[in-house]
């Protein structure tokens, strides 16, 4: 029974078993559908998959080549580091070779400076034993040497010593030509540039149109312009004539800025330098250069003022030269109260060149002829603002009053008749007969305050050079001086008075009286004037110097003596009392004398007051006439003597 149920189950579980299987077997619609979405949900995922397979696959690669990036740059700055680092080694390689060459090339330098001084002190070495051979040779040749061999060996020296001073002075005095043709050809350039850009700018504002032009020419025709060419011809050559008439009054304008412009210089220098040589060059150029101002200054048409008071400044700059080269030359040094006399006249002249140098640029070609011409304008007031720049002299002037005043009036020295340079020469060989001269040189001509001269380079017997002037009008001895040197005082004022009248007196020169002595070192300076019924003749000045070891006149300079002698009325209208009385109050005359002085290019008779006031003491002048006074100096002391002020 059990084995029954058993099997009819069996057979009903296989009969559901075939019914799902059919089941399985034939899908319905609804299973299919199913299906499909299943599908599709299927390959969507599987899509899905590849793209983020391909996404991680596209980050991968693209990671991949950042780091490839990455190791790239890195590479490239341990490139770049390991470049600048060899870099830095070669510049640091380039530096120590370029130390070592450096090194190398002082060493060498060294060897050879080293070798050159070891030459040099074995060149020294051989002159000097040289010099001893010549020394001995010379002992040996003097030992054996007559008087005849010695008298021409110092001759045949002496010769040689003047040939080589003589060609130095001629190299100076042709560097010195050269310099003053290139500046003046610099000026004249300058000039000619600046008319011609005149000329330019003029024919651009009035040039006419062209169309004008030719029509007018047209019209006029070959008649008109052959006249045109005539006048035009003309005109050319009377422009011509005119530029070189102006250029010929600028050549002495230039002249003068140049020869103040070395002094100039040469002040500058001398302010400042202590060495006695090169101060007595400076002081001998300055020398040169005053008289190269005063000579251009007369061919220049000032009037009597500013002429007068251009001239003092120069002749007083002259006369200081010469008093501080006696000084030298007695062997004393220039004081700083000296030296600031010469600043002070370098400071005068320093304005007066500027101005000259400025007037010479900016002034116009017709002011510039006009004022050649003698009338007034422009540069005629622009010089006598320059007068009046270089009125006040220097504050320490070892001279008398009016020294330096230059011609007044005529030039008396025209009334003579010319001589000529022979005859010059055989006049200063009698001048000088007492001096034991054995050569004579003429040296050239000069002209200074109207006083044409013939100039000699004497020597004596001592090798003493003496620089003489003679006139060429009447041949007197107008200046001379020499530089001898003089280092004992074995002469008083008083004695030196007595030889210098005795000197004058062999010139002729006579009835003078002595207005002023002083004593600069071993020389004394005294000046003198004439004397005229008891009058001082002040443009009558002459100025003597007598060295006080030899008892000898050592300079003379007669030059206003000579321009200025001659006859004149000297009545007073003032007695003494009635002058005396117009004194101002206060001062005490203890001295008084009729005096004739320049004033302004006139002579002017005055009663001459020395007076005394509180610790002072001053001359005063009194026109004789009516009263007034004229000019006052006051009297200062110093080391070397009184002075002006």
């Amino acid at each position: 029974m059990e084995k029954e149920i058993g099997k009819n189950v069996s057979s009903g579980a296989k009969k559901v078993k075939r019914v799902e299987s059919e089941k399985k077997a034939k899908p319905t619609k609804k299973t299919a559908v199913k299906k499909t979405a299943e599908t599709r949900a299927v390959k969507k995922e599987h899509a899905a998959a590849d793209r983020r397979v391909a996404a991680a696959k596209a980050r991968a690669e693209k990671k991949q080549e950042k780091i490839g990036e990455k190791a790239a740059l890195k590479q490239a700055k341990l490139e770049k580091k390991a470049e600048v680092k060899a870099k830095k080694l070669e510049k640091k390689q380039r530096i120590a070779e370029k130390k070592l060459a450096r090194k190398e090339l002082l060493a060498k330098k060294k060897a050879e400076r080293l070798a050159k001084k070891q030459q040099k002190r074995a060149e020294i070495k051989e002159r000097r034993v040289e010099k001893r051979a010549e020394r001995r040779a010379r002992k040996e040749m003097l030992k054996n040497e007559t008087k005849a061999e010695k008298q021409k060996r110092l001759a045949r020296e002496k010769k040689e010593r003047l040939a080589l001073k003589s060609k130095k002075h001629e190299a100076r005095e042709r560097a010195r030509a050269e310099k003053r043709k290139a500046r003046e050809a610099a000026h004249v350039r300058k000039a000619e540039e600046r008319k011609h850009k005149r000329e330019q700018r003029t024919e651009r504002k009035r040039t006419p149109g062209f169309g004008g032009w030719l029509a007018a020419v047209i019209s006029l025709g070959t008649a008109c312009l052959v006249l045109a060419t005539v006048v035009t011809a003309g005109a050319i050559r009377m422009n011509d004539m005119a530029v070189a008439t102006e250029n010929s009054y600028r050549a002495n304008l230039y002249e003068m800025v140049s020869a103040s412009e070395q002094l100039d210089d040469d002040l500058s220098k001398l302010r400042i330098s202590a060495g006695a040589n090169e101060q007595r060059l400076l002081l001998t150029d300055i020398l040169v250069e005053t008289a190269l101002m005063e000579s251009s200054l007369e061919k220049i048409p000032v009037d009597e003022a500013t002429g007068t008071d251009i001239s003092s400044f120069v002749n007083k700059t002259s006369s200081y030269a010469r008093t501080l080269l006696q000084k030298l030359a007695s062997g004393e040094s220039l004081s700083k109260s000296e030296l600031s006399t010469v600043t002070y006249l370098y400071e005068i002249n320093d304005q007066l060149y500027h101005e000259l140098n400025e007037l010479t640029t900016l002034a116009e070609r017709g002011a510039m002829r006009a004022f050649m011409e003698g009338k007034s304008g422009k540069v005629s007031d622009r010089f006598a603002q320059m007068g009046q720049s270089v009125a006040k002299g220097a504050e320490e002037t070892l001279d008398a009053p009016f020294a330096g005043g230059g011609n007044v009036g005529e030039n008396r020295l025209a009334r003579f008749e010319e001589i000529t340079s022979s005859e010059a020469e055989e006049r200063a060989k009698q001048y000088f007969e007492a001096y034991h001269v054995r050569e004579v040189k003429f040296t050239g001509e000069t002209i200074t305050n109207e006083v044409s001269c013939y100039n000699f380079v004497l020597t004596d017997e001592n090798d003493v050079e003496i620089f003489a002037e003679i006139t060429k009008n009447g041949g007197k001895l107008a200046f001379f001086d020499t530089y001898e040197e003089c280092t004992t005082k074995n002469f008083d004022l008083s004695t030196c008075d007595a030889i210098a009248r005795e000197y004058l007196s062999s010139l002729g020169i006579g009835n003078v009286e002595a207005v002023w002595l002083s004593d600069g070192g071993m020389v004394a300076n005294l000046t003198y004037t004439s004397l005229e019924d008891g009058v001082r003749i002040y443009p009558e000045t002459i100025r003597v110097r007598v060295c006080e070891e030899k008892g000898r006149v050592v300079g003379l300079d007669a030059r206003e003596y000579l321009l200025n002698d001659e006859e004149r009325d000297l009545s007073a209208r003032l007695s003494k009392s009635e002058a005396q009385s117009k004194l101002s109050a206060g001062l005490e005359p203890y001295a008084a004398n009729l005096a004739l002085i320049p004033v302004n290019g006139q002579e002017t008779l005055c009663w001459e007051f020395a007076c005394k006031y509180a610790d002072g003491e001053y001359i005063v002048y009194l026109d004789a006439s009516t009263g007034e006074e004229v000019r006052i100096f006051r009297v200062l002391q110093s080391a070397q003597g009184s002075y002006l002020r």
